[in-house]
């Protein structure tokens, strides 16, 4: 790779994000390994996010402007624009503690045979406050039916990627005119999780964590509740998608990566005070399969306790509970 490339690209997918942009560069700005390049892709804003983005006077942001094709597309146009042997996510309400792509990169060149690199999260609200749940997931010895039914990279400002990895699962779709896909534009949500699987089903590359919570990974009060539905129905979609490839992943373990898809979002129903959404998630996960109890039974009683809790005793005096009942440890 040429000396003039920037040794990693940090990708920044907006989207009428003017509360947070800026605090999300600043702290992309702050990291200790400077050697990089954040590409900021405008997906059709219609607020302020493109003048507040270039407020910053730094050569090292890069603006592209694009219709709006969604996350995913948001993804492929900052991987297809970016010039670094590393490429990283944060989305633009997200942020990095200061020394997460140093240690991101360290972990590449002490592994050759990582392709995605990993962290931990810690969740915060509205105000950049932690909210007391944290991401801890597994971080090594992953195969396919562990990103399957937890999805250990979490989320998507947590993870740092080899580009020569990334270039390996490119594809390009016959309608497409303007760049290749790594991630699915079909889905709107659930593509990262397409994105990781069809990753591990087809690369030889190592998908690893590193110890720490390096990212702060922002929560939105109420957002959940009006896409849930959709939400589910568009990873069901995307498990259909990936039984086309790994069929026999899909019948040894769709059970449980439904009940443990429908956890996950019972306890993001708990963290927004939504009673009634997390026990009607959390009934529906106990049918789709029982292996989230016996698999991880802490875990998962904790969640049952917070969904009735929430539900009995409402929002109001649950907040006094939330802390002992919900630990900083599970996630």
């Amino acid at each position: 790779m040429s000396k003039t490339h920037p040794t990693a690209s940090i990708v920044v997918p907006a989207y009428n994000v003017e509360a947070t942009i800026a605090e999300t560069l600043q702290s992309l700005l702050a990291q200790t390994f400077a050697d990089f390049e954040i590409v900021v892709v405008d997906d059709g804003s219609h607020d302020r996010t493109v003048e507040i983005v270039r407020s910053f006077e730094d050569a090292r942001i890069r603006l592209i402007t694009q219709r709006n094709r969604g996350l995913a597309g948001a993804h492929n146009t900052g991987i297809h624009e970016s010039r670094g042997e590393f490429i990283g996510f944060c989305d633009a309400d997200d942020l990095w503690l200061p020394e997460k792509l140093e240690r991101h990169i360290d972990h590449f060149r002490t592994n050759p045979d990582v392709g995605i690199s990993f962290s931990g999260s810690r969740m915060i609200d509205q105000n950049s406050r932690p909210i007391g749940i944290d991401q801890r997931p597994k971080l090594r010895n992953l195969k396919p039916a562990d990103i399957f039914k937890r999805n250990p990279i979490g989320n998507g400002s947590a993870p740092v990627m080899r580009r020569e990895a990334l270039d390996g699962f490119a594809y390009r779709p016959v309608y497409e005119t303007e760049r290749d896909w790594w991630f699915d534009e079909n889905f709107r949500q659930s593509d990262d999780i397409e994105g990781w699987l069809r990753f591990a089903l087809t690369q030889d590359w190592k998908i690893e964590g590193i110890p720490g919570l390096l990212t702060l990974y922002r929560i939105h009060t109420g957002a959940l509740s009006a896409n849930v539905e959709r939400q589910f129905e568009t990873w069901t979609r995307m498990r259909d998608k990936i039984g086309r490839i790994a069929p026999a992943l899909i019948k040894r373990h769709g059970g449980a990566a439904t009940a443990y898809q429908l956890r996950y979002l019972c306890r993001r129903a708990v963290s927004m005070r939504n009673g009634n959404l997390a026990w009607s998630l959390c009934r529906q996960s106990l049918r789709a399969s029982p292996r989230p109890l016996l698999e991880e039974p802490v875990k998962t009683t904790i969640t049952i306790a917070a969904a009735v809790t929430l539900k009995v005793l409402g929002a109001g005096i649950y907040l006094f509970a939330e802390r002992s009942m919900l630990g900083r440890r599970v996630a």
